[in-house]
Order: structure tokens, then sequence, then C-alpha cells
């Protein structure tokens, strides 16, 4: 089943806090897991950037908005507990908790000022209910966008650019990636292109035991098996068993098949996944800004 986003989770977390003893958060996460029917593969499911469980970070904003409007607290790290202003709102028998719940307590909505906005615009762009996100799941979407955006103008300027400066970028990116030992040994490896249907070799390490063998297309048209056909004989021409197909558009199903089921180790990188390691790379792109996420350290707070 979906994750429920964070106010979802809200009324679920206060709840089980209702018998007001101290209650571990990683039990909470355990037992409303299993209370709400998810799978394993549900909960192993992480946020976009792949540094935590989706599940847990959403529960544990949930405490967080819960905690900012006092119907929970935390006396010792880890442990959170209901307060009686939790309890007296689970008296109402409410069926759900959100933020126009919260709202209705003077120090959450101050807590909160200013934050309404950031999520409106986020959500405009990522197509989501406002304050469907957790704040974390909000700079993530909105870092999917720009890098999707970018991935774009990567490729526009490629195709702006010569056939062999495009030559030349893609052995600036195996050398980035830390083929070809130095920027010198890898110029002296590439070819002319169309040389026997290789465009350049590179050593695969600084001693040069083995060699990788590259094809780069500048193509606006998809690329086909015929294509790969050729490159896959042009390293049988040269003895070689390893060989990288480059190209600044895609490649048919039928192109990927033969390459998977050649006796070659042939690497297809199409036009978006290029783009996608110049910019892991920092290759033809620079860091506009830096934003640094940080979190509370409750070790510093303990009193213990």
């Amino acid at each position: 089943m979906p994750i429920p986003d964070f106010q979802t989770l809200m009324f679920p977390l206060l709840r089980s806090a209702a018998d007001t003893r101290e209650h571990a958060f990683k039990d909470a996460v355990e037992s409303i897991a299993a209370e709400l029917k998810l799978t394993e593969e549900d909960r192993q499911q992480l946020l976009p950037s792949g540094r935590s469980p989706l599940f847990y970070n959403r529960l544990a904003w949930a405490k967080t908005h819960l905690t900012m409007a006092g119907l929970l607290e935390a006396p010792r790290r880890g442990v959170f507990r209901i307060t009686p202003r939790g309890a007296n709102l689970l008296a109402q028998r409410l069926v759900r908790i959100d933020i126009s719940t919260l709202q209705q307590f003077p120090e959450y909505d101050r807590a909160r000022r200013g934050d309404a906005a950031v999520s409106d615009a986020a959500s405009l762009q990522t197509g989501e209910t406002p304050n469907a996100l957790t704040p974390e799941e909000t700079i993530e979407q909105a870092h999917q966008i720009l890098r999707r955006e970018l991935v774009g103008e990567v490729l526009a300027s490629i195709m702006k650019c010569t056939p062999a400066f495009f030559e030349l970028l893609i052995v600036k990116l195996m050398i980035k990636m830390g083929y070809g030992g130095s920027r010198a040994e890898a110029g002296k490896a590439v070819g002319r292109s169309g040389d026997g249907g290789i465009d350049g070799i590179i050593n695969e390490d600084r001693l040069g035991l083995d060699a990788i063998y590259l094809q780069a297309k500048r193509w606006e048209g998809v690329v086909g098996r015929p294509e790969i056909m050729k490159f896959v004989g042009a390293l049988a021409g040269q003895r070689a068993s390893k060989g990288v197909f480059i190209t600044t558009s895609w490649f048919t199903q039928e192109a990927k098949d033969y390459a998977t089921s050649s006796q070659y180790k042939v690497v297809l990188i199409d036009g978006e996944r290029l783009a996608d390691l110049m910019i892991e790379h920092d290759l033809g792109v620079s860091i506009a800004a830096t934003y640094l996420l940080k979190r509370i350290d409750s070790d510093f707070f303990s009193e213990e």
C-alpha cells in the first residue's frame, strides 16, 4: 500500500501513546507499520536521496509536529510520551489529526510561521497537495526538478558543440570517473573519429592492464541494433573485450538486447545518462548554491 503522508500518521502516533507511558520511537515505528499492514518492501522504500526510509522519515516528522503543538513531549532521547493536552485532544474522539487541527495551538502556529509559503511553492511544482510532504521531501523533490532541468540544459549545450569537442568531452568524463590514468595518457589514447568504428581508446587503470574502446555519437535520432552490431564488430577487429557506446539520443530496445546478449562487455550510455554522469562528476557544471540540513543534537541537551 502507499505509505501515508506525515499528517495521516499523526493520529496513530498520538494514539499509540494514549496510555501516558513513555514509548521508544523505534517501537512505535514497528507497531504503527504493523497496524497499517505495511509490507517489508513498503518499509524499505527510501527517500529520493536514499539516505533514510520514507516511512521512518514521515513518522519522525509527525512526531515533530505533534511535539511542536505540545501534544507529545520527549523526556529523553528516542523516547516520547503524551502530554495532558494530547490526552485531552484524544478524548474528543477525533478520527484524524492534521496541520489544521494543530493550528488551534498558538505555540504551533508561531513555530510554523513562514513555512506555508515554501511548502505551497514546492507543491505547485510537484503536483502534491500542500502540506502533504515533509520538509525533507519538499527539498528533495525541488532538487529533483532542478536536476531534470539541468539535464536538459547539459544535453542542449552538448548538441551545440562540434563532434571533436564531444569526443574530448567523453574522454574527460572517463577520466573524472577514474579511468585513463591521467589526462595526458587519455589524450594520447584517443583516435580519430571513424577509425575502424572506434572513436577512442582509454586505459581502464593507471597501469594500462586493460583498455576500454569508445564510440561517441552526437546524434538526435535513435540508435538502433545495426549501429551496435558495427561497434561489436569493431571490438572483435581490435581483439578487445570491453566497449562503451555513448550517444546524446537514446537506444532502441533491440539495440539494448543485442548489447546485453553479446559475448563482449558493451555498456550503452544514452543522452540522459550521459548528462547525469556529467552532473555527478562535476563536468561542465558548477555549484550554484549549497544548503545544509541540520537536526537537533539530542545528546547535547541530555542531562543524564
